[in-house]
């Protein structure tokens, strides 16, 4: 849900929308329209009244709304001034969309001065000196705008809508499923289920064993209903699938190791939740999985990789905006091994004590 959410509202697949009242309803609004809406990037929805168009883009329903008068058409082609409304929230949409706006407005004003001078100078009708004037403009030199990418693109030209937020979201819950899952082996320490195992010929090792494959089945549970889902659901690639199954069965044991150490040293059950909550957003906040970490100060990237949820999302950063291999993520999965055998030989050692005190 939260990949969809996040998607929807911050994904590059979106087109914005642009609310429209047309009182005018007549050839030149019909051709400012048609200017706007050119690129295809936008899409225009059409209400009945201003106060319907104020209402959509306070509510969130559009992105911002225009407003064309009812006199647009007659007062302009006699070259009076004629006002547009533009209705949008002052944000960063909105300011992109008003220039966008402008543009279009700049360029059937230029279209419409050139008409009445040339209607002026050859004394003929106005629709004439249009028709001439469109004729013409195709054929007069304009102003070639070429743009390109200086050093290393910060994100790919394949990346899709979902695909940023997934990776991010990943890590988030497989690090919390693994953290709150950690209330049930509590739970078996508490009623004596562990304890009594060791009555039996099963051995200390294998109940550790046991727990180990417990929790890293749940991280693991998790990874394979976000990478399947959204790849299903939403589409959502996940770059090279051996260096990504790779990056996710690491983190998977660094969750495990980190939901049986908490589990192991937790009184009870809601202790262990009010842990694992915590640790859970505060240690994904930390390492990017909440606000990328492409934007964060040099000196906060550097705290961030003291979580795994850092040298995680780095990894598949690697591989979703630069094609990476897993070769190229070699350093990030050897880091998350690291974590998670440091975890795992805690956590083992602690329970160990626990089972055995």
């Amino acid at each position: 849900m939260l990949i969809l959410l996040l998607g929807s509202m911050f994904g590059s697949g979106l087109k914005p929308r642009i609310g429209i009242v047309d009182d005018s309803n007549g050839d030149l609004s019909a051709a400012l329209l048609e200017r706007i809406n050119s690129s295809d990037e936008l899409i225009l929805e059409y209400f009945d009244d201003e106060d319907a168009v104020i209402d959509a883009v306070s509510e969130g329903k559009v992105s911002a709304g225009l407003i064309i008068p009812y006199a647009y058409e007659s007062e302009i082609r006699i070259g009076n001034l004629v006002v547009i409304k533009f209705i949008a929230r002052p944000d960063t949409g909105g300011t992109q969309l008003r220039a966008s706006v402008n543009s279009a407005v700049a360029g059937q004003a230029e279209m419409i001065r050139s008409g009445l001078f040339v209607a002026s100078e050859l004394g003929i009708s106005q629709e004439e000196a249009g028709v001439i004037v469109r004729d013409t403009a195709p054929r007069t030199a304009t102003v070639q705008v070429n743009s390109r990418t200086e050093g290393e693109s910060l994100f790919g030209d394949a990346i899709g809508q979902f695909d940023l937020g997934s990776s991010a979201q990943l890590l988030l819950f497989i690090f919390i499923a693994s953290l709150t899952g950690s209330a049930s082996l509590v739970e078996t320490r508490r009623f004596g289920v562990s304890t009594r195992m060791l009555s039996t010929p099963t051995s200390i090792t294998t109940i550790l064993m046991g727990e180990v494959t417990g929790r890293f089945t749940i991280a693991l549970t998790q990874g394979l209903i976000i990478m399947f889902g959204s790849a299903l659901l939403f589409g959502v690639t996940w770059g090279n699938p051996i260096a990504a199954a790779a990056v996710m069965l690491s983190f998977s044991l660094v969750g495990a190791g980190a939901g049986m150490l908490v589990g192991s040293v937790a009184k009870n059950d809601q202790q262990a939740s009010s842990i694992g909550l915590g640790l859970g957003l505060g240690m994904a906040a930390i390492g990017g999985s909440m606000v990328p970490l492409e934007i964060f100060p040099e000196t906060m990237k550097t705290i961030a990789h003291v979580t795994p949820h850092a040298w995680g999302n780095g990894a598949f950063a690697e591989l979703l905006q630069r094609g990476g291999s897993i070769q190229d993520v070699a350093r990030e999965i050897g880091v998350l091994l690291g974590y998670a055998a440091v975890l795992l030989v805690t956590a083992m050692v602690a329970l160990r004590r626990t089972l055995t005190r």
